[in-house]
């Protein structure tokens, strides 16, 4: 049965069932002829093997596959491509397997050959990279249209995509390996892997769903034939006019062969043309970046006119219509610049480097963009900017400005990779036609500008020095259970100038002490501590913003007593809840910073309407005391957050006017970044006087959303770890 033409038609021409016997165990999608692609474990489960299994199935085990809706019923016959079997592991480098409950893992992919030509009707998926606006769908493993998972992309935590889920069936056991669609843009973005979902008892908490990005599929999967993409209107038209600018006669019809080799196609042969050439490129993803490789080595280097005196040497004789060419394959594809091998070999250079971060990254190549995409990782942050063109007046396209900026950072930790993503440049810029001198000159400006600036030590002997080194961080995106005394976590790191990394995942419910013994643990493991110490920061609701984190210890089990980072350690508190709204607002109050005056919220201002006007009014303040009676902190924090307050300091305990004045005194004439060490010294000093119980460093708290750097949200909600 072909399924009727409607807005999953293409979903549906490709989707599998992975069969155990009549029991569907999980999903897959067709991506070449006779080549499902799908998760390593459902093909374990569907073999009778442990989920994790990290041997390669024999040629002798076979598995049974149904294409639901091309041919109900009728059992095909696959077995595993050998080389492409890639089982779940624990790093993205190594071959050591996952470990089950940690989140999220590597690898985890298959594919399988059928043993004979599928039924008529059956067609491999469009692939397209996912964005975060368009809602997706997943099927079921039987492939009924009943139980779909409706869900939405919210963050890119490399491999993975987190994806919130709207509505739809309960996700269980029998999704894995399934298609992620995109129905806007018809296409599929992911491959769908796992899902955290809320424990009983712990209200409406919606699921999240994982799935596997597609520039992870490819670069698990390099021999992997180039999926297809969505078929392109906008831009076509320009494209064959440019290269009937550029190639003549029957060079269209060797360009389409040697294209067609490229992608994994067939070729139409003697009765190739540029409309044949040009609907090969646009029907497969890279397509058209291979396009320009295979039509720039088609032509040579025009040869000089004796008579023109501003010839330039170029391929196809007259730069403008490479121009041409270029821009008309970007309105086809905007974001598409490298071809499979570049993006590839980048991505295997990328994996080596440590020093640069990606947020900061995007920044600096992007700093007029409205909003920054959401990235984890610099494989992800170069696909990002990969989507972007050049700007007016910039001759070096983001995307190679972006490598230029890491390779320049990495350099400090020797020549390798640095050397080697110089290279990578200067190999794309050619072939893109970009100038080298223009690469050179933005190298150079960034090289200058990356030297450190030398501080003069006072004294005849002046010698120049740098300047300190950031603080590390420890970040813990905190998930309490509703009776708020057990949580579960994830805890970050970012030190020694490396990204984001996931340094734990505990999800079984732990309580306090679990929780300050395992930020011990990362801070013994994972950062060196020099020259400052550790900011730790906690991650967390607003509804729980009244914890006292910033209290808490682990027990006196050992020698050196028990741990209490709120002393030892700048703790401060972060909100996880910063919508569209209140991040203008906190934008607004980091750019008054320079000027800024404190506000204070009272007993007089316990109200919601009162704290809100005030805040409205004091559009410029960047630090709010909160002193009233502690029944009212949360609706005064809440409020500070929505209105996109930074830095906000009190007491869980005290108020008073007197109070407020000490808080008051206590940040006078200091910067904000100064204020966690200021509140940790009057931590300390609290402690350090036992005979004082009114010292006010006891049970001080600072909400201290100012820094740049904050982990990916990959699970906003408490969990529990399933495998669909």
């Amino acid at each position: 049965m072909i399924a009727g033409a409607g807005p999953d038609t293409p979903l549906q021409l490709s989707f599998a069932s992975v069969r155990d016997g009549e029991r569907a165990v999980g999903a897959g999608v067709l991506v070449a002829e006779r080549l499902i692609l799908t998760c390593a474990h459902v093909v374990n489960s569907a073999l009778g093997r442990a989920r994790f299994s990290q041997d390669t199935p024999g040629p002798g085990e076979t598995v049974t596959i149904r294409l639901p809706h091309v041919a109900a019923g009728v059992d095909l016959t696959a077995r595993v491509v050998r080389e492409m079997w890639t089982p779940p592991r624990a790093t993205a480098t190594g071959p050591g397997p996952a470990d089950p409950g940690r989140v999220p893992y590597h690898g985890d992919l298959a594919v399988l050959e059928l043993t004979d030509a599928p039924p008529p009707g059956a067609e491999p998926a469009p692939f397209l990279q996912h964005n975060y606006a368009g809602e997706t769908i997943a099927l079921w493993a039987s492939g009924n249209p009943l139980p779909t998972v409706r869900a939405v992309p919210r963050v890119s935590a490399p491999p993975w995509i987190a994806l919130d889920v709207l509505g739809g069936t309960q996700v269980t056991e029998g999704f894995s390996g399934g298609p992620l669609w995109d129905r806007e843009r018809q296409a599929v973005v992911g491959l769908v892997v796992a899902v955290h979902r809320a424990p009983e008892g712990a209200g409406d908490q919606p699921a999240t769903m994982y799935a596997i990005s597609v520039p992870a599929i490819e670069a698990e999967l390099p021999t992997l034939p180039p999926s297809a993409v969505p078929t392109a209107r906008r831009g076509v038209q320009q494209l064959l006019t440019a290269l009937e600018r550029v190639l003549k006669g029957r060079e269209a019809v060797d360009c389409e062969r040697r294209l067609a080799a490229r992608l994994g196609r067939a070729s139409a042969g003697p009765a190739a043309d540029l409309e044949r050439l040009v609907g090969l490129a646009v029907s497969v993803r890279r397509g058209l970046p291979e396009l320009l490789d295979v039509v720039r080595d088609q032509e040579p280097l025009a040869p000089p006119d004796p008579y023109d005196l501003h010839h330039r040497p170029g391929p196809y004789g007259a730069r403008e219509d490479w121009e041409r060419l270029r821009r008309a394959a970007r309105t086809v594809r905007p974001g598409e610049y490298l071809t499979t091998r570049q993006r590839r070999d980048l991505a295997g250079l990328l994996a080596h480097c440590t020093r640069t971060d990606p947020r900061a990254l995007l920044a600096r190549v992007l700093p007029h963009a409205p909003e920054l995409p959401a990235v984890t990782g610099l494989a992800d942050a170069v696909d990002a900017l990969e989507g972007f063109g050049s700007t007016t007046g910039a001759p070096v396209p983001p995307l190679l400005q972006g490598v230029v900026l890491i390779s320049v950072e990495e350099r400090a930790a020797g020549p390798y990779p640095a050397d080697d993503l110089d290279a990578w440049v200067e190999r794309v810029a050619a072939r893109s036609g970009v100038d080298e001198a223009a690469i050179s000159q933005f190298r150079a400006d960034v090289t200058a500008a990356a030297a450190p600036a030398p501080v003069t030590a006072p004294g005849p002997a002046a010698t120049a020095v740098r300047g300190p080194a950031l603080a590390p961080r420890v970040q813990v995106e905190l998930l309490p259970a509703p009776t708020g005394r057990r949580f579960t976590y994830q805890i970050w790191t970012f030190a020694d100038g490396r990204p984001h990394r996931l340094a734990l995942v505990r999800d079984t419910e732990a309580g306090s002490e679990q929780v300050v013994d395992d930020i011990r643990r990362v801070l013994r493991t994972e950062v060196r501590e020099d020259p400052e110490t550790a900011l730790v920061e906690y991650f967390l609701p607003c509804a729980w913003l009244g914890l006292d984190v910033d209290a808490w210890e682990s027990p006196d089990s050992d020698e050196d007593g028990p741990f209490a980072p709120g002393i030892t350690r700048r703790v401060v508190v972060r909100t996880t809840e910063r919508s569209r709204e209140s991040y203008a607002g906190w934008k607004q109050r980091t750019a008054a910073l320079p000027h800024a005056k404190r506000l204070v919220l009272d007993h007089r201002h316990t109200d919601r309407k009162v704290a809100r006007a005030q805040l409205e009014v004091h559009r410029d303040a960047g630090t709010v005391i909160v002193c009233c009676p502690p029944n009212h902190h949360g609706t005064l924090l809440r409020q500070c957050v929505q209105a996109g307050v930074h830095t906000v300091l009190w007491h869980r305990a005290d108020h008073g006017e007197h109070l407020a004045q000490d808080l008051l005194a206590l940040v006078d004439g200091a910067d904000h970044t100064e204020v966690p060490e200021i509140v940790r010294l009057e931590r300390a000093k609290a402690m350090a006087e036992p005979e004082s119980s009114t010292h006010h460093g006891r049970k001080l708290s600072l909400l201290y959303d100012a820094p740049d750097h904050r982990p990916p949200q990959l699970a906003p909600d408490a969990w529990v770890l399933t495998q669909p």
